[in-house]
């Protein structure tokens, strides 16, 4: 049975609850769309996703299909399921935040990633004193041997989507990322909205 299937407007988060096997698709409905991920324990108020971690329990920099997303404490909390394009996520780059568009000429207020995690968790009556990293998906950052990375459009097209499992009850916090200043979201530098289907299994959350 469908738990709950509707859209994150563009710029915007929400936050959903998901019980451990559930299974939450997310649908890049016009292709060109960023979307910032976090996870947070619902038993633990200080345990959430850690890119960090992650990393090294993959040994990778980015999350691919099959990897796992795990928490400050190294517990599984997420597995990527299912990628239809088969991307490359990235874990690097930070949620952006107010002081990114102050630096990007940006005058009076802007909407960031870094906000909307925090609005989402209010709304479920949950608060965090800092922003974790996110898990930045549909996000296309090559990194270079050198070190080097650069920030391109998204490589998905229309429709494409990942589908993650929760290992563990847990908050899913999205954010349609507003960057509307630098390609992240596509060459039109548009925020879209982003569709969210969750489901006891997958591949239910499809239908």
């Amino acid at each position: 049975m469908t738990v709950i299937s509707e859209m994150v407007p563009a710029s915007h988060g929400r936050a959903y609850r998901m019980q451990a096997g559930q299974v939450a698709v997310i649908a890049n409905l016009h292709g060109n769309q960023v979307v910032d991920a976090w996870a947070l324990s619902e038993t633990d108020p200080l345990e959430f996703s850690s890119m960090d971690h992650t990393r090294s329990v993959n040994s990778s920099i980015y999350l691919e299909k099959g990897m796992k997303v795990v928490s400050n404490r190294r517990r599984p909390m997420m597995t990527l399921l299912d990628d239809s394009a088969l991307l490359c996520h990235d874990t690097l780059l930070c949620p952006c935040n107010a002081e990114i568009y102050e630096q990007l000429g940006c005058d009076g207020y802007h909407r960031s990633c870094s906000d909307n995690f925090h609005e989402a968790l209010a709304a479920k009556e949950r608060q965090l004193p800092f922003t974790p990293a996110s898990l930045n998906l549909f996000m296309n950052v090559p990194v270079h041997a050198d070190g080097s990375l650069e920030r391109h459009a998204p490589a998905s097209k229309a429709g494409d989507y990942v589908a993650l499992r929760a290992e563990m009850d847990l908050l899913l916090v999205l954010s349609a990322c507003p960057q509307d200043i630098t390609v992240i979201n596509g060459d039109d530098r548009t925020p879209r909205n982003i569709a969210i289907r969750i489901a006891g299994e997958y591949p239910e959350a499809l239908q």
